[in-house]
């Protein structure tokens, strides 16, 4: 141990060519095994992580005149991450049932500036949808899951995080909606903040015939 940590406390030396050559491998090998661990110990707790939180739930609620796919989720850091683009796509099993197809959804807004605090992400379900017209029994048939790809700039590291989570079709609720997240007394008097404990709650609301 004095020797691969090059401690030298002389309680050993080496004695001879053959003995000072084995102290000289052992000691690079000492300094490379725990630079080593160093650099892994650094790279697995200093990575960025994106600390995003999503509801517990999607939504196929009303949108405009017609119905819309919807998630929400919030920003848990206090640092703001910019350049925040997403990603849906549906994945289903094929009629065939040889396999799965993939299919990303067009979405209002893929891209925001910057992320302060919440964001509710929607697909309107219009003419070209894959959604047009399905009801909670049909995405439970073709074992359907809704990936989600989330990546933006973190201002605190520098650099691009990433998140990848998903909704089961029975994590899909039709006929609901999202309930205000956003404090209307903070409003009145030019403040904008949002009521985390809101993020999951649904309120049901009818679907457009």
């Amino acid at each position: 141990m004095q020797t691969s940590a090059t401690l030298d406390y002389g309680g050993l030396a080496p004695n001879g060519l053959i003995a000072n050559l084995l102290v000289t491998v052992e000691s690079l090998a000492g300094l490379l095994s725990f630079g080593l661990v160093s650099g892994l110990m650094f790279a697995r707790f200093v990575r960025p992580v994106a600390r995003v939180l999503y509801s517990d739930v999607a939504v196929v609620a009303p949108y405009r005149d017609i119905s819309a796919f919807k998630l929400r989720l919030i920003n848990q850091r206090t640092t703001e991450i910019s350049d925040l683009a997403i990603r849906v796509i549906l994945v289903r099993r094929q009629k065939d049932g040889e396999g799965r197809e993939y299919i990303e959804l067009e979405l209002e807004r893929s891209k925001v500036a910057f992320f302060p605090l919440a964001w509710t992400v929607v697909h309107p379900t219009e003419e070209g949808s894959p959604l047009l017209g399905l009801a909670s029994e049909a995405l439970r048939e073709c074992e359907a899951e809704f990936l989600i790809l989330l990546q933006g700039f973190d201002e605190t590291f520098s650099q691009v995080v990433h998140s990848r989570p998903s909704y089961r079709a029975e994590e899909v609720v039709f006929g609901a909606r999202f309930v205000n997240m956003f404090d209307q007394a903070a409003a009145e008097h030019g403040d904008i903040s949002v009521d985390v404990a809101l993020l999951h709650d649904v309120e049901r609301a009818a679907l457009p015939l």
